[in-house]
Order: structure tokens, then C-alpha cells, then sequence
């Protein structure tokens, strides 16, 4: 450790979390990460964390601790800094979890998909509380021990900012520009005062490709190449859009376009505009995203958070969502196994909707 290191507990040990605690583990944090998969603390414990990605391939040694070791963690000195690194549906009482274990003085860091700060607030306080916003990452663990990146490049080589830190009440910080700072090995980042903005993008960024390939088991490359597997994402990134416009979010760019821009996707000229833009992604990984992740390994889903969340703004806001609300009845059925994940469920999903 340097002068510079900081002491770092995370909370989830899941893809986004080994990704993350791995990499500050590497860059020389004392970092130590607890979770409720046995297995995956036991083999860390023994073999290391491999982490591979647009970088050389490494190994890391962070501490791990079982979830009921809690008294074990509670006896060591205080932490500078906590990540809640669960799924969003465990917010509440991983934030209640973690927060002993800070300092007074510490911060408490939301690296989650979802509309998850408010939770976080709730359970620790927002002044103690920091938004991290991960734009166009995506992070995959199909077996204990090992976390991976796709892609040859880091972002930053594209002229893209991954991660995105900000304070609840729009200020920039000391603390906010401390964790772009030790975030900057793994990819770019920046702080910004439109927390609220670059959430509901994210927010928009999952709700329009994490639930196809769940509900299609589909890759996001064969989703591209497919005319209706576009269509059910532009649809359901247009009804996010507008429903944040709606609600007076300063919404940033997501996949790649202005949300204006999705907004006004019923233009057949706009349509034809971004159809492009994502055929132009066929070429890309066959990736699977956090929630196709989840369906193929049996884990619940994080639709309510999601899509349903999207479809619950919409009526606060009085707007119509019948694609959101449309696909977050079909994963709620893949969640019931009541329904199989298949291509044919694009099609049904725009026929309810009415496309």
C-alpha cells in the first residue's frame, strides 16, 4: 500500500464486484470484498482472482469473507470507502450491511444497474452516500475465481468515459474526483453534477438490451442482426427516453444517440436512422449482458427493477410504456418457469405491444 491507498470493502462478489475489487485490489488497495457464494470465497481464497479483459490478464488477492463471517469483519479497523456491488433487488440490506463497517467519514458507493441510489440513501444517508454510474461496461463470471471483459480496446481508446461518479446533490467533490481517480487504471471516467441524467441513461441503456437476450437467448450480435430484434430494442429505448424526458431528467446520450433522438423514434426517417446504428453493432461480441447472464444460470432476474420500474415511472408521469410493460411480463414468466427463453418471444413481445 502508498500513501494513496485506501482501505475498501465491497458487499458482492458477483461479476461487477470481482471486476472492480479485483482491479483496486491489483493497483494497490487493501481490499476486501464479502459474499454470500461460498464457493466463489473459498476458491479466491485458495487460487486467486483472475481478471481478464482489454488488458493483460491478472491475478488478484483480496480478502474474502463468507457473508455470515460478518463478526470477523466487524473486530478489524473501519474502512475508507464500501461498494454495494449487489443486484438491485438486494439494495436495501446490503446498504445496512456494509454501512458499520466505515468509517464515519467514509462513503458508501452504489456500482449497480437500476434506479438504486435512493435505496442507498435511505439506508445510510445521502451525505454519506455516492453514485456510480458504469456507461457501456459490460463484466461476465460463469465460474468461481474467474471475471472477464470482452473486447480488445478499453473505452477510453474510443473516446468513451465508463465511469461516471457523482454526488446526489449535483456537486463535485473531493471524494467524487478520489474515486475517478482510483477507477482510472480499469477505464476513463469523469465526475459529473448529473447524477440523476446519467442514471435514468444507464437505466435506459439495460432496459433496452438486457431483457431481449433474456427473453430471446440471443447473443447481442445475432439480436442486431435481426430486423425485429432491433425493433423490439428501439422501441423499448424510445418509451425509456421519453418517460425520463418526461419526468425532467437531463437524460445523457445512450447507445450512442441523443434521447431525443430515441424519443422521436416513430418518425419513419429517425426509425431508419437508428435501425442503422444497430445493425451497424452485428459485428460486434456475441455478448450476453447481466440479466441474459442471469436466465442462463437460473438466478432471478432484475426486471422489477428495470423495465417494471420504467413502466411504474411511465404512469406517474402519464405516459404509455406497452413495450416495457409487455417484455416485463415476459421475464417475470421466465423468473415463474412459465415461459422458455426463445427468438420466437421478440416476436409476441411487439405483438402485445402492438407493434
Amino acid at each position: 500500500m502508498t500513501a494513496n491507498s485506501k482501505r475498501i470493502i465491497f458487499i458482492g462478489a458477483g461479476a461487477v464486484g470481482s471486476y472492480l475489487g479485483g482491479w483496486l485490489d491489483y493497483t494497490g488497495h487493501d481490499v476486501m470484498i464479502i459474499d454470500p457464494w461460498a464457493e466463489q470465497v473459498e476458491k479466491i481464497r485458495s487460487d486467486g482472482l483472475t481478471v481478464g479483459g482489454p488488458h493483460e490478464t491478472f491475478v488478484a488477492h483480496p480478502k474474502m469473507y463468507h457473508l455470515h463471517e460478518n463478526e470477523l469483519v466487524a473486530r478489524q479497523e473501519k474502512f475508507d470507502i464500501g461498494f454495494v456491488a449487489m443486484k438491485a433487488y438486494d439494495t436495501r440490506w446490503a446498504a445496512h450491511f456494509i454501512d458499520p463497517f466505515v468509517k464515519p467519514e467514509g462513503y458508501i458507493v452504489s456500482s449497480q444497474n437500476c434506479w438504486t441510489d435512493p435505496l442507498i440513501a435511505a439506508a445510510v444517508g445521502a451525505e454519506r452516500a455516492v453514485g456510480l454510474v458504469m456507461s457501456s461496461i459490460s463484466v461476465a463470471m460463469w465460474e468461481a475465481g474467474k471475471v472477464e471483459r470482452p473486447g480488445n480496446t478499453r473505452r477510453r481508446d474510443e473516446g468513451h468515459d465508463v465511469f461516471r461518479a457523482g454526488e446526489h446533490d449535483g456537486s463535485v467533490s473531493q471524494r467524487t474526483r478520489e474515486l475517478i481517480q482510483m477507477l482510472d487504471p480499469i477505464d476513463a471516467g469523469r465526475t459529473t453534477t448529473n447524477l440523476w441524467g446519467e442514471r435514468w441513461a444507464k437505466l435506459s441503456q439495460n432496459s433496452m438490451g438486457n431483457p431481449v437476450v433474456a427473453v430471446s437467448d440471443m447473443g447481442m450480435s445475432d439480436l442486431n442482426k435481426d430486423a425485429r430484434g432491433r425493433e423490439l430494442q428501439i422501441r423499448l429505448a424510445a418509451e425509456c427516453a421519453r418517460v425520463g424526458l418526461a419526468l425532467g431528467y437531463k437524460v445523457e446520450k445512450f447507445g450512442g444517440m441523443d434521447p431525443k433522438t430515441w424519443a422521436d423514434s416513430d418518425r419513419g426517417d429517425v426509425y431508419e436512422e437508428l435501425d442503422g446504428v444497430m445493425l451497424a453493432k452485428a459485428g460486434g461480441a456475441n455478448w450476453r449482458p447481466s440479466m441474459g447472464q442471469d436466465v442462463v444460470k437460473g438466478r432471478p432476474t432484475e426486471i422489477n427493477q428495470m423495465n417494471g420500474f420504467v413502466v411504474a415511472k411511465a404512469a406517474e408521469a402519464g405516459i404509455d410504456a406497452p413495450v416495457n410493460a409487455a417484455i416485463t411480463e415476459a421475464i417475470r414468466a421466465i423468473d415463474a418457469g412459465t415461459l422458455r427463453p426463445g427468438k420466437e418471444n421478440i416476436e409476441a413481445v411487439l405483438s402485445r405491444a402492438g407493434y
